[in-house]
Formats: C-alpha cells, structure tokens, sequence
C-alpha cells in the first residue's frame, strides 16, 4: 500500500472516531462550553489528528489514548450531574460580579476580569449603567448574567393591566415554493386561503414564493424569488394595507386604557390609566390624516 493511501486511510479513520466521541460525549452548545469542556474537546481533537499524520504512532495505541480520555470525560460529566460538591470542584459556581448596583471588585481580580470586560457584558446584555443592576452573575461558561432593578425593566402589558391575545409563534408555511400543507391545517388555514393572500403581495403561485412565514395575528411574510423586482411595490402596497388595521388598533388600544381606569379602584392607577388614554388619543389625532391618506 502506497503511503499516500496508508495517511489517506489513517485520516479517514481517525474522522470516524472523531466523529463517533462526539457523538458518545454529547452535543452542547459553544457558548454553554464549560472551561472543561473546552479543553476535553481540544485534546480528543489534538489526539484524533495525531493518528491521522503520525505514522509512528500505532493506530490501536492512539485508540486506546482516546477511549481512556473519552471514558474519563464521561465520568467526571455523570458525577457532576449526580453531585453539587463535585460538580463544583469540576466546573466551579456562577460568582457575583455586581450586587445593588455595586461592584463587586474583590471578585473581578479573582476571575482576572478587568472593568472594561464587565461594561462590555453588560453592554451585551442592553444595561449601559451599572447603577441599574440589581444583580449581575458570572456563569460557569464564562457568560454574564443580568437582573435589571425593578423601576429599570421594560414596561409589559401585565404591568399595565391589558390583555394579549395568544401567540402561537412564527410558522413557516412555504420553503422553497412548496407549500407545507400539514403547518396549514394545524394552525387552521387552508391552502386556498393561502395563495389568496401570495397573489396580494405579488405571487402568482407558490413556485415564486422563496419563503413564507405565518403570523399568529394571520398576517404573512413572503419572501418572493425575485424580489429586486418587485419589492419596492410590494412593501408600498403592504403598508397601505396595514394603515387601516393600524388605525383600528390604536383606538383598541385607548378604549382599552379608559375600561382599565373605570374599573380600577386604586385612584393613582386611574389617574394614570387616564393620562395614557388621552396621549393616545393626541397620538392618534397627529397620525389620522396619515392613516386615511
């Protein structure tokens, strides 16, 4: 056998191996890697290449290397999972960067982290002022976790006393112009209904569709195969489609906000509940004559 086919072989091998440890140890996400977990999956990777180039290694004792390696790794993984104290020992614990506010800069110097690595997760996390942390974690994959103070979170629709109808999440109705007709008939819609809605936004089948997207208000995204073409007459045409629903719910939205203060018996909240209603209605008052253009 010539050596070309021998490193060819070995090679081929060596990825099989590779390929099925991967497998045995489980799939896990890069960013949810721990520190051991990078660096088990660095040298099984580092002992599988060995095999592959180095002809002076025996394929049973690279073999052997990898199962004992492989075997180890399983362990410590099961007795992580079955103990609190190993697991701590293995993957340590999430650490307190910022508490109220307050950072905590005994515990940056011991996970070696500077300010600007701290700022740079909490940018990533949407907080620019440490003042509106409640509290701020290292997790045991080196991702910072965030809690906002209560008076610092995003205003949600419970907070304010509405209701919202249920979303049942983004279905994909059409990939590559076939139309998924079980998606259809699960979320309740037929296929007639369908191309209805294609030939408004310029389909004349299915086949033009690229993509299409079914929203849990009934609206449909439609990524068309030639969109260059027409995707300035489609968007225009959808937007003059959607001013009159537009309109319909910002009046939905402040008889809302007036029921919620008539029924309320806390005299701040109605006062308040007053307040936005007549925003609303000056919002709606500016954005009338754009909406029945």
């Amino acid at each position: 056998m010539s050596e070309f086919l021998l490193m060819a072989g070995r090679a081929v091998f060596s990825f099989l191996v590779l390929f099925t440890l991967a497998r045995i140890l489980g799939k896990k996400q890069i960013s949810h890697l721990t520190f051991f977990d990078y660096v088990v999956g660095i040298v099984i990777g580092d002992m599988a290449s060995t095999i592959a180039i180095d002809k002076s290694l025996k394929v049973t004792h690279g073999l052997i290397g990898l199962a004992v390696f492989t075997l180890l790794s399983l362990i410590i993984g099961y007795g992580a999972v079955k103990s609190f104290k190993f697991r701590e020992i293995v993957e340590s614990s999430p650490v307190i960067l910022v508490k109220d506010g307050k950072i905590m800069e005994k515990t940056l110097l011991k996970q070696r982290m500077t300010f600007d690595d701290l700022l740079n997760g909490l940018r990533i996390k949407g907080v620019f002022n440490v003042s509106e942390v409640e509290l701020a974690m290292m997790e045991t994959n080196g991702e910072i976790s965030v809690l906002k103070k209560s008076e610092y979170d995003a205003l949600t629709p419970k907070d304010i006393g509405l209701s919202v109808e249920e979303d049942h999440g983004p279905s994909l109705v059409i990939v590559d112009g076939v139309i998924l007709e079980k998606h259809l008939t699960y979320l309740g819609y037929t296929k007639e209904w369908l191309l209805q809605e294609l030939e408004k936004q310029g389909a004349k089948s299915s086949e033009d569709v690229f993509l299409a997207q079914l929203e849990s208000n009934g609206s449909i995204y439609v990524d068309l195969y030639n969109d260059k073409k027409d995707a300035q007459n489609n968007n225009n045409d959808q937007q003059e489609k959607q001013k009159p629903n537009l309109a319909i719910k910002l009046r939905r939205l402040q008889a809302e906000l007036e029921r919620t203060a008539f029924q309320t018996k806390d005299t701040h909240a109605k006062k308040m509940y007053f307040s936005q209603s007549k925003e609303m209605e000056t919002i709606i008052k500016r954005l009338n004559p754009y909406l029945t253009e």
